[in-house]
């Protein structure tokens, strides 16, 4: 399974940029899907959860609002549109496959990960 996470850059707070990831290798449209961020000597953290059919989503409490999560089934992708971003969502963003249905707010619940990409917001 390889999932190939994109859309990440430089931009000033209050800006918006839209994260994707594309899966191969495995029924895409049978799993759930997350992203999680991290930051350098911190733990990786949970920040958006779908299920196998996108009918199910959940946040962190610090993006509700902000961030939507969505998916593509057919495109085998998923997507995190982010709006109103603050220097704090600075992190590297990395995508992952669910182990079933639905989401998991731990990363014990996701098997694949991409590599991820660098979100950087600017103050």
């Amino acid at each position: 399974v390889q999932l190939q996470a994109s859309g990440g850059g430089l931009v000033q707070a209050g800006g918006s940029l839209r994260l994707s990831c594309v899966a191969s290798g495995r029924t895409f449209s049978r799993y759930a899907m997350g992203w999680f961020r991290q930051v350098p000597g911190k733990e990786r953290d949970f920040v958006a959860g779908i299920s196998w059919s996108g009918g199910a989503t959940s946040y962190e409490d610090s993006v509700k609002g902000r961030f939507t999560i969505s998916r593509d089934n057919a495109k085998n992708t998923v997507y995190l549109q982010m709006n109103s971003l603050k220097p704090e969502d600075t992190a590297i963003y990395f995508c992952a496959t669910g182990r079933g249905r639905s989401y998991d707010t731990s990363s014990d619940g996701y098997d694949y990960w991409g590599r991820g990409t660098q979100v950087t917001v600017s103050s």
